[in-house]
């Protein structure tokens, strides 16, 4: 299994209204961080502030601006980040969980060795994510 190659394809799938933040999520926001509460109306995240409409987006779903755009050359895949990384909701915490949901959103981490073991692709993943939470 490959490291994330920000890719984008989990957020861009889940950051449309399927994503969950708890309300002790929604508070801390409130409290400490008005720039994310913004995006939250009647307890459902990321709502435009603007329009109380639904997003079709996460809004802090950004893309990395790369040395070779800068340089003037264009080439190279788009990388995204998360303009809220250390406060994002839980359930962008807890993706992924299970190679079955990596595969079904054709996650850039999987490998083709990862697809012949299940089950060790499985316990590798299981210490990514140990250790990226």
């Amino acid at each position: 299994m490959k490291d994330c190659t920000q890719c984008g394809k989990c957020c861009i799938k889940y950051g449309n209204g399927s994503l969950f933040a708890s309300q002790e999520e929604i508070d801390q926001w409130e409290l400490f961080e008005p720039n994310i509460f913004a995006y939250v109306a009647n307890n459902e995240i990321w709502v435009d502030p603007k329009t109380g409409i639904k997003l079709e987006r996460c809004p802090f779903l950004e893309i990395e601006p790369s040395a070779s755009v800068e340089s003037g050359s264009v080439g190279g895949p788009i990388k995204y980040t998360c303009g809220i990384y250390e406060s994002r909701p839980e359930d962008c915490r807890q993706y992924p969980s299970l190679l079955s949901e990596m595969i079904a959103d054709e996650c850039e981490m999987i490998e083709v060795g990862d697809l012949e073991n299940l089950r060790l692709a499985q316990k590798k993943l299981s210490r990514i994510i140990k250790d990226s939470r």
